[in-house]
């Protein structure tokens, strides 16, 4: 097993209908076929709305925002994939209730992480229920995380790609050895620092999201 590989955690950040815990899943299945052992962390929020069928009050947040950490650091293995961490539930307290006392915490546990993925917005839609809010919400999430990340000086980054394009995009980010297997990937993401809004590149998302407001 490649020793770069060994005690990283990876974490996969996204809104809502992004394709976080397929990623997850298929990121971790490849990385045990590859020989490194692997073990992936489910997204805690997710259970507890289908165990309530609902979605949580302000008064709840905190404690799934750190039962989430707390599955992530009782995990052990050469590498962790977790689907989601506390900052999610954070900016959903953010944007939901106002309420931004579950950031520190969130922000110091995303500090430990050794890749930090987030998922973009070129999957379709699909409503989950109470598990989703809508394409808007799914925008406005989106937005706030990045603002977040950038805010805060975490290094992020981006996925995009539909079925295997997307896992390749990403195993290029965390796997230091891995070859794609067609080549198509290599511009499917990028790693951001910081705001870049005068940025020229054409496949950054920026200019994405300029094109299809334009259109």
């Amino acid at each position: 097993m490649n020793r770069k590989v060994m005690g990283m955690k990876i974490a996969v950040l996204g809104a809502e209908s992004t394709g976080k815990s397929t990623l997850v899943q298929s990121l971790t299945q490849a990385l045990q076929a590859a020989g490194t052992p692997c073990i992936a962390i489910s997204e805690f929020l997710r259970e507890w709305c289908d165990l309530h069928q609902r979605t949580p009050r302000p008064d709840e947040q905190a404690r799934i925002a750190h039962e989430q950490t707390r599955r992530i650091g009782a995990a052990s293995g050469p590498v962790v994939v977790t689907d989601t961490t506390a900052l999610i539930t954070a900016i959903y307290s953010d944007l939901l209730f106002q309420d931004t006392s579950l950031y520190p915490d969130a922000l110091d546990d995303l500090r430990t992480f050794t890749h930090v993925l987030v998922t973009g917005l070129d999957l379709p839609w699909v409503a989950d229920g109470h598990q989703r809010d809508s394409p808007e919400g799914q925008q406005a999430f989106h937005q706030r995380l990045q603002s977040v990340l950038q805010e805060h000086n975490i290094r992020y980054s981006m996925v995009w790609g539909t079925g295997p394009l997307r896992l390749e995009a990403a195993l290029r980010i965390v796997h230091p050895d891995h070859k794609a297997d067609d080549g198509q990937a290599a511009e499917q993401y990028a790693r951001w620092l910081g705001r870049c809004e005068k940025c020229s590149d054409a496949t950054c998302e920026h200019q994405l999201f300029r094109s299809l407001l334009a259109g």
